[in-house]
Order: C-alpha cells, then structure tokens, then sequence
C-alpha cells in the first residue's frame, strides 16, 4: 500500500493527522508531500494550524489535516 493510501484511508475514517502522527501511525515521514499529493488529485484537504509549546518550552504552530466535510 502506497504512502498516499494510507494517508487517505486514516482521513476518509474521519480522523485527523498531523506530522508526528503521520510517522508514528503510519510510516510516513514526508506527510506534506504526500498531503500536496493528494490535493493535486482532487481531494478535499483542509490544513488547521494549532498553537503548541515543544518540550524547550517554545510556542510553535503544528498543522493538522482533514478531509473537507461536505453536506
């Protein structure tokens, strides 16, 4: 199964990923890649951006991505 499959079949199941996810869950380390990828083929990707603090204690901007919820 291709990087971009799993990729979209975590987002079809209606959950969200983010970078560190994407590696962890599925064995993906280029997620944006894949992500841009998935775009160019037409699917409805929305990015959110999150504020966290990394463990030195720094504020930082995660991006998370879920399919686009159609009515």
């Amino acid at each position: 199964m291709s990087q971009k499959t799993r990729i979209l079949q975590h987002l079809q199941e209606g959950r969200s990923l983010n970078r560190l996810d994407s590696w962890q869950e599925l064995g993906v380390l280029e997620a944006p890649a894949r992500i841009s990828e998935l775009r160019q083929d037409g699917h409805p990707i929305v990015t959110q951006l999150q504020d966290v603090t990394n463990r030195y204690g720094e504020k930082v901007r995660v991006a998370t991505w879920h399919l686009e919820r159609r009515a």
